[in-house]
């Protein structure tokens, strides 16, 4: 296999032993479950040779009928309606929890000490409680763990991480970063559905996208000491199925600054309140020697500067096209310039947990193990309680 800028090219190769088979169980058929689904049916053939041939063994839900309309669609063997009988199946050998936040302990725990691999969808628990429960039960149990932190697994993000481990960036001074959405604005009509239901989703925008900037942040900057955050909710009250009004008790957005270890200082920010952006993410690290900025909806590009650089090469930032075959994964897929998307960010991921259990490797650090799940939810909380008491918090593990 050809070596280019430090990964490893694999379009083309020949395998040289037959990949052993693997047995994936999904919990959820929605959105999560299409996503892990695709990528799984994926890996065999892009991911050449892959470290393992995943098998779409069985999925779970509650619904009979669409889990086994999503299992015919799929590909899945089996379909099932209670995720302990599927934790039970001895042909699943990985637990993927795809399921609501509210169903992520419990199952994700059982998986464990059923002596299943595990990998569970962000946020990993509604409170660091609940996570720090199934970090313990994995740990005991000595399986391979991961949290869905798919944004690690873009090509470009991996780069800056690459660019930070290498001390190319120097001292890192700044990060900003943000996630937009707007898909429960008024005009939208949306309802009281169950992420903005404290009792399953545990938080609102903190959860569902603040998680995902927190361990992008930790990843690429460092762990996170303080903070100081503020929240919002902007419509208190939503229609419920059965036409009666009821109450959204978690956050609509949140702003918060802060800390990290190693000296730097930034701000985060997430909302579903944004008018027109659809999945619009943005972080920016200013360093010593440069300043990278990653937009997801050009997830295939990095603006950059170079301090270094003679002032009439370039006066700002300038756009670097991620896509040759030294950058991270692209040997598997295209030509220079032709894009991959956010579908690839799962290939990835799942990629590599594979070859986690095969090869006994370490999950950590380039993969969110479940204490990056737990470190997450505990700036989560602490955000929420500054938030709250309109103060400063350190944070604790």
């Amino acid at each position: 296999m050809a070596e280019g800028g430090g990964f490893t090219t694999m379009a083309g190769a020949r395998a040289e032993r037959e990949a052993p088979k693997i047995g994936f169980g999904m919990l959820g058929y929605a959105f999560m479950g299409k996503a892990h689904a695709n990528a799984l049916k994926t890996i065999p053939y892009m991911m050449y040779p892959p470290p393992a041939i995943p098998q779409l063994t069985a999925i779970c839900g509650r619904n009979e009928e669409a889990v086994t309309e999503a299992a015919r669609r799929y590909g899945y063997m089996k379909a099932y309606t209670d995720w302990e009988a599927m934790v039970e199946d001895d042909d699943v050998e990985v637990f993927d929890n795809g399921g609501p936040n509210n169903i992520h302990r419990d199952p994700s725990i059982a998986a464990a000490q059923a002596g299943k691999h595990v990998i569970c969808e962000k946020p990993l628990g509604r409170t660091p409680e609940e996570s720090k429960a199934m970090l313990e039960a994995v740990e005991k149990a000595g399986v391979k763990h991961m949290v869905g932190f798919n944004y690690r697994f873009v090509p470009a993000i991996r780069l800056i991480r690459e660019l930070v481990d290498s001390g190319r960036l120097g001292r890192i001074y700044h990060v900003r970063a943000i996630y937009l959405q707007e898909w429960v604005m008024p005009h939208y009509n949306m309802g009281l559905i169950w992420r903005l239901n404290k009792e399953v989703a545990g938080s609102g925008a903190i959860g569902d996208l603040g998680t995902h900037m927190i361990d992008l942040t930790r990843y690429l900057v460092g762990e996170i000491t303080s903070v100081g955050g503020m929240t919002r909710t902007f419509i208190k009250e939503r229609p419920k199925d059965d036409g009666t009004m009821g109450t959204v008790d978690v956050d609509d957005a949140f702003v918060a600054t802060v800390g990290f270890e190693n000296g730097a200082i930034g701000t985060l920010e997430a909302t579903r309140f944004a008018a027109g952006r659809k999945n619009h993410q943005i972080l920016e690290i200013n360093a010593e020697r440069g300043t990278v900025r990653f937009n997801l909806e050009r997830l295939n590009e990095l603006e950059v500067h170079w301090v270094d650089q003679e002032p009439e090469t370039t006066q700002g930032l300038v756009n670097v096209l991620v896509s040759e075959p030294y950058h991270p994964w692209w040997g598997n897929w295209w030509p220079q310039g032709h894009m991959i998307g956010w579908e690839h960010t799962f290939i990835h991921e799942l990629t590599h947990f594979l070859d986690c259990i095969v090869n006994d490797k370490d999950v950590a650090p380039y993969g969110a193990t479940f204490e990056d799940g737990y470190r997450a939810d505990c700036v989560a909380a602490a955000i929420l309680e500054s938030a709250a008491t309109k103060r400063q918090v350190d944070v604790t593990y």
